[in-house]
């Protein structure tokens, strides 16, 4: 009989699932698409019981009648994050789940909880300095503009621990979504002795808890492989998948779609082209740095250093949409008939605000340099381009604080752009491997079932590298110049940009 894993990963277009042999054959893959609510300019939210849990399980009963009677090993489930789900003691969500750092709505939250904890102790207790990203400052934004939600909720997770409570009714968060629920995690590091004693390193910082979550119960902190239950029977009837499965914690998108491209050696960086593009580098020693985040890795003892924009793909659909929703391909294929630097046009991608390096929420997305002459292609290819800027932007400012980044590894739907992963790499100066297997972070979540019931060790990878992208040296003369352009744009824009952010009605 064969045997298998189940992962699945809840992104913030699509759910996906797939079914693994041990061996990291996938024997069946499926996906469900849906679209985050925007009810407010700089909101983002999904309903986690209604989208999620419901594509979890239609999911699940098209894996089964599609896995040969394969036995299942074991399961595990990752989700975009870090988002805050809050629910009752029978896991009814209390409001709609609360995004990760595209949802910007609790930016005076932020403000106030760098005040009263100080922002250098919450930089070296946390790794990472509030902002958008951060769970506490939007806990309390709850607390504070909707009390009665509020006072129903009695237990708080993210999409990727939501789904673990429904599967085995087990409370708990893995270290690395925990890490990015500041400022209420303590990392491990060497931080000067600054852990006060209710807060040793790696655990919940209970007084800061205490203050912000109230009455919410804390959920015990496990690793993302380590096994939290199994399915109970209501999930069993629901999902379709055997009542008894283990069910492994699983964890964050991004870091898990890492796992799942052999990002994991100390100067690996994954660069996920995805809704957002968001930037993993391995690193060796705990470095924080105000425009980072210092989080765990997806095992004990392993560091990453992060950032993310606040868009990518999402820029692209919107472009795709306005142009008569032409198809990703034919996106590319307008892009490749302009030649590098779109003829002189420039795009800042800032649609939805930005988050590294600059963020503000109140950032607007331009383009600079538009004539007659430009057509759609060029339209196109400025995004690429635009967006290729800001991904060297942030390889610098990594690069700046820790080790070298001695190898990138490009994952997400947008890799599979010769185009803007060719953009990319001449603007950066950096090769690009993509790896063979590109379906995403529900692969690592198979692995990490894998591992997390023992039937493989911690070491494991699947992955293997397909192709390289390499920079072309005739064009980094051109690519360096623009690049001088782009850095000069936002300083130069931005009391125009707040002032129209104003007229939007973004405070």
């Amino acid at each position: 009989m064969t045997q298998a894993y189940i992962g699945m990963d809840i992104g913030t277009g699509s759910t996906k699932a797939v079914l693994c042999s041990t061996e990291g054959k996938i024997l069946y893959s499926a996906t469900r698409r849906h679209q985050m609510q925007i009810p407010r300019q700089g909101w983002a939210e999904f309903e986690a019981q209604d989208v999620w849990w419901d594509e979890v399980c239609s999911l699940g009963h098209e894996l089964m009648e599609h896995s040969d009677g394969a036995e299942i090993l074991g399961m595990c489930v990752s989700g975009m994050g870090p988002c805050l789900v809050l629910t009752d003691d029978q896991l009814a969500p209390v409001r709609p789940a609360i995004l990760y750092g595209v949802d910007m709505r609790a930016h005076r939250e932020i403000e106030s909880q760098t005040l009263r904890y100080g922002a250098e102790t919450i930089l070296q207790e946390c790794g990472t300095a509030l902002s958008s990203q951060a769970v506490g400052p939007k806990i309390e934004w709850v607390r504070r503009h909707e009390p009665d939600a509020f006072d129903r909720a009695t237990r708080l997770f993210g999409a990727n621990s939501y789904v673990a409570a429904k599967l085995t009714g087990a409370y708990v968060q893995d270290h690395h979504s925990a890490s990015q629920s500041d400022p209420l995690y303590s990392m491990p590091g060497d931080v000067g002795g600054l852990h006060a004693p209710d807060a040793p390193a790696g655990s919940w910082h209970r007084e800061r808890w205490n203050d912000i979550c109230g009455h919410l119960e804390a959920p015990e902190l496990v690793w993302p492989h380590d096994v939290v239950g199994q399915i109970h029977a209501e999930a069993a009837h629901a999902t379709g998948i055997p009542r008894g499965t283990p069910v492994s914690a699983g964890s964050v998108d991004a870091w898990v779609e890492a796992l799942s491209a052999g990002v994991r050696a100390p100067g690996d960086l994954m660069l996920m082209y995805g809704s957002t593009m968001f930037l993993t580098h391995t690193v060796s020693e705990f470095t924080a740095h105000p425009q980072l985040w210092l989080t765990n890795g997806v095992f004990p003892g392993t560091l990453t250093l992060a950032a993310g924009m606040a868009t990518s793909g999402s820029v692209l659909g919107w472009w795709q949409k306005q142009l008569g929703d032409l198809s990703f391909p034919e996106l590319d294929a307008l892009a490749d008939e302009v030649p590098p630097g779109a003829e002189g046009l420039l795009s800042l991608p800032y649609y939805a605000g930005e988050r590294t390096p600059i963020f503000d929420p109140r950032a607007r997305g331009t383009l600079v340099g538009l004539t007659l002459s430009h057509g759609r292609g060029h339209l196109i290819r400025a995004q690429y381009e635009g967006i290729g800027f800001a991904v060297r932007q942030v390889l610098d400012l990594l690069e700046s604080q820790t080790q070298p980044i001695e190898r990138i590894v490009a994952v997400g739907g947008g890799a599979q752009s010769p185009v803007w992963t060719q953009a990319v790499s001449d603007i950066t100066g950096r090769e690009q491997e993509i790896p063979d297997q590109t379906i995403g972070a529900s692969y690592g979540d198979a692995l990490l079932a894998a591992i997390g019931t023992g039937h493989l060790d911690t070491g494991t990878t699947w992955a293997s590298t397909a192709t390289v992208v390499r920079p072309r040296a005739e064009h980094r003369e051109l690519y360096d110049r623009l690049f001088q352009n782009y850095e000069s744009l936002y300083p130069a824009l931005k009391p125009v940009m707040h002032e129209l952010a104003e007229i939007q009605g973004q405070s």
